[in-house]
This record gives C-alpha cells, sequence and structure tokens, in this order.
C-alpha cells in the first residue's frame, strides 16, 4: 500500500516501514503522530483520489529524530557598492517512521462537503 501526504506544505510519498524527514512538528521521540492530509492511497492495483483529501484515509507514524538539517551558507552582495552579508541557517525537522497507512472507504453519500 503507497499513500501520499501533504505535512508541512509538502507532499511525501510513504509506505508502511518507510524514514521520512518533514518539516518540524511539535510531538517528542517515540511519540504517535496521526496524518490525516492524505491525498491518494494506492492499494492492491487501485487507486483511490481524494478532493483534496480523501475521508477515511489516516498514516500512523513514530517519530524517530528530532533535529537539524546542515548547515546551508546565505551569502548576499552587490558588485562595487561595499556591500556583502553572510549567515547560515540550520532548518530543524522531525524524522518520520511510518508505522500503518489505515483506509476506509465512505461512500461519496457520507462524506459532507
Amino acid at each position: 500500500m503507497i499513500a501520499i501526504l501533504e505535512t508541512g506544505g509538502k507532499q511525501y510519498e510513504v509506505s508502511p516501514g518507510s524514514l521520512i524527514r518533514v518539516e518540524k512538528l511539535a510531538a517528542k521521540k517515540g511519540e504517535k503522530v496521526v496524518l490525516d492530509k492524505v491525498l491518494l492511497i494506492k492499494k492492491d492495483g487501485e487507486s483511490f483520489i481524494g478532493s483534496p483529501w480523501l475521508a477515511g484515509a489516516k498514516v500512523v507514524a513514530e517519530v524517530t529524530k528530532q533535529d537539524r538539517d546542515r548547515k546551508i551558507i546565505v551569502y548576499k552582495f552587490k558588485r562595487r557598492k561595499s556591500y556583502h552579508r553572510k549567515y547560515g541557517h540550520r532548518q530543524p525537522f522531525t524524522e518520520l517512521e511510518i508505522k500503518e497507512i489505515q483506509f476506509k472507504k465512505i461512500p461519496a453519500s457520507k462524506i459532507k462537503k
């Protein structure tokens, strides 16, 4: 089973057992996180597409690490103006291990719009 989910303004393709790095979430190491913004599920050769999200679908993950990414250097420069600025940035992230993908097909008549 494969799912495409959205978190932190980005989309990720996941399957059970996969590790992903997402934008920082407010959860501690070892906690379970439920991600319910699922855009697509592919199960047994059949695809289910949400508009925008699938009702009755969620991804359960466990936080394995809270850390910051490696440093990037930002350098601004304007020629002949004696202007230059240099600074670094480390983006915080949360590493998740996908435990399971849950999907319960809900009839279209039951979905609230």
